[in-house]
């Protein structure tokens, strides 16, 4: 098993958030995520979409194991969203998370959410994480 993979799995065992997402990892590399999870009814706002905040939630859950995949902990600090297009109930969403710039002290990451079925992606995200020097225990002793 690789040392991304060890990574999200030692976060997902306290991610009670991307668990209850319902988020399946469908790549896991250094500094390279992918997941998918399907809209359910209590994801949905008072219009029949999609929460934000729920959009929110997946991209930075794809974001936080892209970025922590290195070893180091790597959390967010900053991180803004485009809503393009919105999802409904039964939708299949693709978080798909890659690092575009990686230095000893930050990295910013590039989340695009896409829609099985559909050509354009609805959601746009950019975050930047701060690059701490503690190491997830899983790979300290590697």
């Amino acid at each position: 098993m690789n040392k991304a993979r060890k990574v999200y799995e030692s976060m997902m065992e306290n991610d009670f958030c991307s668990q209850w997402l319902g988020i399946r990892p469908m790549v896991i590399e250094e500094g390279h995520c992918v997941l998918e999870f399907t809209v359910r009814k209590e994801m949905l706002n008072g219009f029949g979409t999609l929460h934000g905040g729920i959009a929110y939630a997946a991209a930075d859950s794809a974001l936080a194991f892209a970025s922590n995949s290195y070893g180091r902990i790597s959390p967010l600090i900053n991180g803004n969203m485009v809503y393009s297009k919105s999802a409904k109930i039964g939708d299949v969403l693709t978080a798909t998370a890659k690092v575009i710039s990686l230095g000893n002290k930050k990295a910013d990451i590039d989340v695009v959410i896409s829609c099985k079925g559909h050509d354009e992606p609805f959601y746009f995200f950019r975050g930047t994480v701060y690059r701490t020097s503690k190491e997830h225990e899983i790979t300290k002793f590697k």
